[in-house]
């Protein structure tokens, strides 16, 4: 049987992530770790705030080329 928790984890502590989908879609944030309910994470939104998402709508931020 397999496990709910994914061999190869899609987010690491401290990665750039936006919401793609839900409710506050376009949210930026940083993410912090996976809840006990491997299907949600805690992320630090801009202003502070941790939230919980459901990790199937985080999408890893695109990073801006340096000038």
């Amino acid at each position: 049987m397999i496990g709910p928790t994914p061999a190869v984890p899609a987010f690491h502590e401290g990665d750039e992530v936006v919401l793609a989908l839900g409710t506050y879609q376009g949210t930026q944030g940083i993410f912090l770790q996976l809840r006990k309910d491997t299907a949600w994470a805690d992320i630090t939104q801009r202003d502070g705030s941790v939230r919980s998402h459901p990790v199937a709508w985080l999408a890893h931020a695109a990073k801006l080329p340096v000038a």
